[in-house]
This record gives C-alpha cells, structure tokens and sequence, in this order.
C-alpha cells in the first residue's frame, strides 16, 4: 500500500508518499480500506518534533489519527459482519491515518450514517466531537451574543451553526476575504476580516450597547486581546487553541476579574473530564446532528500524496473547514 512516513522531524517536506508492507489486523481488529484521513494541527506539532501535551511519536511513523472507508478485513474474535461495512474511526494515539490502509480496534468504529459521505465522517470524528466538547462549557440561547475566532475553520463553523441553532446572535471572525464570505454563507449574524484595521471598532458599532457573552476562541494573541475588549460582563472565553497567532495575550487576572470575564481552557484533559471520559458519546452526538442536518461540517480535500501540501496550508492558515487526505 502507499503511506505518507515521517522519518525526521521538522518541515512538511519530510513528510514522505512511500510504499510500505500492507498491515495485517490483530485480534479485536479490522483493517479499513481508506477513502478519507483527518488533517489535524497537532498533527504538524508532532511532524516538527514540538513538545506539547502528547509524547512524541517514535520514527518512522505513519502520521494521522482519523479515518474512514470500508472494512476490508477482520481479525480474530472480529464479527465477520464488519466486512464491508462503511465506517469511521477516531485512532486515539495510535498513529497510522495517513495511509491506504488502517487498522483500529473494532470498538473504535462506528457506521456511517447513509446520508455522509468519508471525509464529512472524518470531519465529525474528530472536529466534531471537540466542538460538542467545547459546547459543554457553556448554554447557549437567544439572549446569548456570540463571538467565534477562525470561524471558517472546521471548529469554528461548527461553533456558529450550533449557535445559530440555539438563537444567538452570531458573530464570526475570520482573516481576509474568501473566509469572510464562508461564514456569512455559514448563517454568521455579522462576519468580519480580523485582518483589517478597525475590526474590532467595526464589531463594537454594530453591538452598541450589547456586548459579547461567550468568546470561543482557537487564536489566541493580539486577536483575542481585542476580542476580549468586546465581552461584556460576566462573560465567558473558551479557549481551544492557539493557531499562529502568538502566546496567551497578556491580560492580568485582575483586570479579567474586574470585569467579571473567565477565561478557561477547554481542551484536552479538561474536556475529558467535562465529557466524563467518554468521547466515544460525543462522537456519536456529532455523526447524528450531521446525518440529521443540523450540523453541516465544512471540508477541504488534499491528495494522500500531497500530506505536506496539506500541513503547508494548514500552517499559514491557508485553509478552510477540516483537512482532509484522500488516497
């Protein structure tokens, strides 16, 4: 089969488009035949070698943890019934993803539901799961004001339909042009280009004398340091990244406090503990509302060949929606 390894960390270019050894699945496994592979940004952490929350994968490695396709093959103590099932699978911390073919635990995978297609499966696994995630943090209703941070991304237009949903106004923000047109498209009460000067005044006009009171926010620096400016009191930030935009704006905890803001992160072991350490329930809460048309995941595909084509993009913030591979 071919596979996209990693042998050394560092740029995308070391991510390599091999043939290797077809895997072969063990007891309580099943081999997918792969039709779409998630692109996550800690996916390029990892390809760098950058210490994070996560150890280290050991090289070489098949990078990726997200996948969907048809079950080709079971092993032992497997049902037979699995074989040709379409299904989608989040890997945990196993990588393997980024391949023709993968192999997971038989309790990992879930159908996918008739109406999706691969890679809205691979969206839902893994970007959806963390938006219903984040979404625990917080109610959300019609008196709600809500404010998102790269609200073209795959979380960030999951974020503004589940408000919209819910009846809040919606307020999306997104760097140049084309994204700005995404989330109007996406149903954003107001949709702004965090690359201009004067956004934020531009935001604060358009409130008048309503202010934020939910920040979802995966940006981080000197966009959140204005954002925030717009929550009002008593108001929530949520934090579930920090795409390229600097370290944790630097806003004392007092000032925070006198205005009656929290700010909390709300990722990782956090949101394990909320999701009361089972994310498998929301896995299948995301792959539900997409079969149901209430959450409409937004997708953009890259070649399995072209894997570092696709960390290049996601790096400079040069996509839109959840990256996907398709071999």
């Amino acid at each position: 089969m071919h596979a996209v390894r990693l042998h050394t960390f560092g740029p995308a270019e070391n991510l390599r488009y091999e043939t290797v050894a077809d895997p072969v699945p063990g007891t309580g496994q099943v081999r997918i035949a792969v039709e779409a592979a998630g692109v996550h940004l800690i996916d390029t952490a990892f390809r760098r070698g950058t210490p994070g929350p996560y150890p280290l994968p050991e090289l070489p490695t098949v990078p990726g943890r997200e996948v969907a396709g048809t079950v080709d093959r079971v092993g032992a103590d497997v049902e037979p019934a699995w074989l040709g099932k379409r299904v989608v699978a989040h890997l945990g911390m196993v990588p393997g993803g980024y391949a023709e073919l993968a192999v997971t635990e038989v309790a990992r995978l879930h159908e996918i539901p008739a109406h999706l297609d691969s890679a809205e499966a691979v969206a839902m696994i893994g970007t959806g799961r963390t938006a219903l995630g984040v979404l625990m943090f917080t109610e959300l209703g019609p008196d709600s004001v809500v404010m998102v941070t790269a609200a073209a991304g795959g979380i960030g237009t999951l974020l503004v339909q589940f408000a919209k949903n819910a009846g809040a106004t919606v307020i999306g923000l997104a760097g140049g042009p084309a994204k700005v047109a995404l989330v109007q498209r996406n149903g954003a009460d107001l949709a702004v280009d965090y690359l201009r000067p004067g956004w934020a005044n531009e935001v604060g006009a358009r409130l008048g004398d309503r202010r934020a009171t939910v920040l979802f926010d995966s940006v981080g620096g000197e966009i959140a340091r204005a954002a925030i400016d717009l929550v009002g009191k008593g108001g929530q930030r949520l934090i579930f990244g920090m795409s390229g935009q600097g370290t944790e704006p630097t806003l004392p905890e007092e000032e925070l406090a006198a205005r009656g803001i929290t700010s909390e992160l709300v990722v990782g072991p956090e949101l394990l503990q909320r999701a009361g350490g089972d994310f498998r329930a929301l896995e299948v809460r995301a792959l539900a509302d997409a079969a149901a048309g209430r959450l409409r995941p937004a997708v953009q595909r890259f070649p399995l060949a072209d894997a570092a084509g696709a960390h290049r993009a996601l790096e400079t913030r040069g996509t839109t929606g959840k990256v996907v591979l398709v071999p």
